[in-house]
């Protein structure tokens, strides 16, 4: 099998991550790089001690589908119109792959932080302090 040397990236997982490693070549004579952050089928992987994900590209694509459409919608559709829209097209987006990677407490606390901002920008609420 012909491996895409321009493509194909190596990353390396396990106590020894941040060790500089000896580069890889191909058969053909390409040389792979090492990498700390990688994209295999839409998941982005990083490389730590243990096996570890990103979901920092899933919550900009969440919040870009969002803008994009509640900018045309805006006030003009029903809140229960949005939250159903929500539902089946941007809520996967932003879930994509949180049951097969690690979920730690701070991709948790990041993912509901987006979904509890955009349900702020529906509703129209505020907290006391003026925050969201």
């Amino acid at each position: 099998m012909r491996i895409n040397d321009k493509k194909s990236v190596c990353i390396r997982f396990g106590n020894r991550h941040d060790v500089c490693c000896a580069p890889v070549t191909t058969c053909s004579g390409g040389a792979l790089r090492w990498v700390d952050t990688c994209r295999y089928l839409g998941i982005y992987f990083v490389s730590a001690r243990s096996f570890k994900c990103t979901f920092e590209s899933a919550r900009y694509k969440f919040y870009k589908l969002f803008k994009a459409i509640f900018g045309k919608i805006g006030r003009v559709a029903s809140e229960s119109v949005i939250m159903q829209l929500i539902s089946s097209k941007y809520l996967p987006v932003l879930l994509y792959a949180t049951e097969a990677c690690p979920f730690m407490a701070r991709d948790q606390s990041s993912v509901s932080f987006a979904a509890t901002r955009v349900l702020t920008k529906i509703f129209c609420t505020r907290s006391i302090s003026g925050r969201y």
